[in-house]
């Protein structure tokens, strides 16, 4: 099949790394990643404008592993916040995220500051997550954390933060749908599956968003590159469901988990020879960096 022929919906989906990025992350966009942090930090923290930074944050020392972030962005205030998006379970998702934030904090001073007081600037990291962590509760899927003092509970420290939010947790309907919040986690969810705009979904940001994700509004290039997405996770889906069957028929339980990440394998080999890069592939595959490099 060729690739423009290739069937998808209405909407692309925010989950992929080619959908949140168009959505979120560019300058002509950028009210609607406002809209959506000043409603998730509602009565915290007010977001007057927004500057995008390069996603990627070198350390200090070679040694250290740099950070690569979905989106980082700088407020009018000084205050930075990062978005990742993670469709699939990693063992140090929670890990990756504090280094992330960390690494925020660490560059605020400059190399050769001389007379610098400490004084920081805010720094936060959202987590929206197409998986639950395995010690959450299934009602629970907004988790904010902050510095707390332990013996009473009250914060510590209010310029440092993390907020995780566990997508399959959230199953209230269009019906069920109170505050603004529950209007954005309804439309993360949902998205790349409607056909139609709800009617409590016209909000005027939320019509933007419709509009910036309707397949038939891409260009020719960002259709080529969403149709390669789709085909390309199909292919993984397909050699997920060949390797399984292939592996109960042969009633090996290790040659199970071997087939599966084989056909993994032979997926990320064929998306590196087509010059996808490795975030893509890592999201399409759900192998680690360094499986894809070495594939």
């Amino acid at each position: 099949m060729e690739m423009h022929q290739i069937p998808c919906g209405r909407f692309i989906d925010p989950f992929t790394d080619f959908g949140f990025k168009r959505i979120f992350g560019t300058d002509a966009n950028k009210d609607i990643l406002i809209d959506f942090l000043n409603v998730l930090f509602e009565g915290e923290r007010q977001v007057r404008d927004l500057t995008f930074n390069q996603n990627e944050n070198n350390a200090q020392l070679s040694r250290f592993r740099k950070a690569i972030f979905d989106l980082c962005c700088t407020g009018a205030d000084g205050e930075q916040f990062i978005v990742e998006v993670q469709r699939v379970r990693q063992e140090y998702f929670r890990d990756r995220c504090l280094y992330y934030a960390a690494s925020l904090i660490r560059d605020q001073v400059g190399a050769g500051a001389a007379h610098w007081k400490y004084d920081l600037k805010p720094v936060y990291l959202v987590g929206l997550m197409d998986f639950c962590f395995e010690d959450s509760d299934n009602d629970h899927y907004l988790h904010e954390i902050r510095l707390i003092k332990k013996s009473d509970g009250r914060v510590f420290y209010n310029n440092f933060g993390l907020t995780f939010i566990e997508m399959p947790g959230f199953n209230k309907t269009e019906a069920e749908l109170v505050t603004e919040l529950d209007r954005w986690l309804y439309l993360f969810k949902n998205l790349s599956k409607l056909n139609d705009i709800p009617i409590g979904l016209t909000k005027p940001v939320f019509e933007k968003v419709f509009r910036v994700a309707e397949v038939c509004n891409l260009t020719k290039e960002e259709k080529m590159a969403w149709d390669a997405y789709l085909k390309a996770k199909w292919d993984n889906e397909n050699s997920d469901a060949y390797a399984r069957e292939q592996a109960i028929k042969e009633g090996m339980k290790e040659g199970k988990v071997e087939g599966i990440k084989e056909g993994k394998l032979s997926i990320a080999r064929n998306m590196k020879a087509k010059g996808f890069d490795i975030e893509t592939i890592s999201e399409v595959t759900g192998l680690t960096p360094a499986e894809i490099l070495t594939a």
